[in-house]
């Protein structure tokens, strides 16, 4: 998903730069479009990057998922509700049933002719999850699963990293890097910007207030068990 979601995403956005250059208005109502599924008062924001185009992450085969152990389906089914609300897309799980089938045509059928989205939702880690475009939100996705005292010994740039180290705490990616750490060149006084420096401070700050905000309401949240 993280390999098919970079290779669209540069892809996709190579195409509104050459739109932009003929018609920069179509280019504006493009953007204003990406955010029309997430309500104006909606507490998350400034915190997600709604990806250029429509979205629909789908998780197939749900058959054979549903008899994975419980602790595996909570990490996959937070972590996709994470990634979908961050870049504004829909999520569902599908698999030969017509009931599931039937309602991932609803939701073509709403991207390509327009018909006013579902609003019903399913988070519910032992159902089949869905969750349209803009209808989820932080708070109800609750905390990447780990206990919080270790919450601070990830080293991440940002909440989708964060995230990410987590799933792979219990899932370890196939190719693993045998190279020992590196410096961060980022941090190499060498290679000093300072309005460059200045943006990575305030992206580092703004991780921090995440995780501790994020801990706070974790605590007093009532998190999937």
């Amino acid at each position: 998903m993280e390999n098919l979601l970079h290779a669209t995403k540069l892809h996709v956005d190579k195409v509104i730069m050459k739109l932009g250059k003929k018609n920069a208005k179509a280019v504006s109502e493009m953007r204003q479009k990406i955010w029309s599924n997430m309500q104006k008062d909606h507490p998350d924001r400034e915190l997600i990057d709604p990806f250029p185009i429509p979205l629909v992450i789908i998780g197939s085969k749900y058959d054979i998922f549903q008899d994975f152990d419980s602790e595996k389906r909570k990490v996959i089914c937070k972590t996709l509700r994470f990634v979908a609300h961050y870049y504004g897309a829909s999520l569902m799980f599908t698999s030969k049933s017509e009931a599931l089938l039937l309602k991932i045509r609803g939701v073509i059928n709403q991207l390509a002719f327009g018909i006013d989205k579902s609003k019903s939702t399913c988070v519910d880690q032992n159902k089949p999850l869905f969750v349209t475009a803009g209808l989820d939100s932080l708070s109800q996705i609750g905390s990447p699963p780990v206990p919080d005292n270790d919450i601070g010994k990830l080293h991440a740039h940002s909440p989708m990293e964060l995230w990410k180290k987590v799933y792979e705490k219990l899932f370890p990616p196939k190719s693993i890097n045998t190279l020992k750490d590196v410096k961060d060149p980022a941090r190499d006084p060498q290679y000093a910007e300072s309005e460059v420096d200045e943006m990575r401070i305030q992206k580092d700050q703004e991780l921090e207030q995440y995780k501790r905000s994020s801990s706070k309401s974790w605590k007093q949240m009532e998190l999937d068990s």
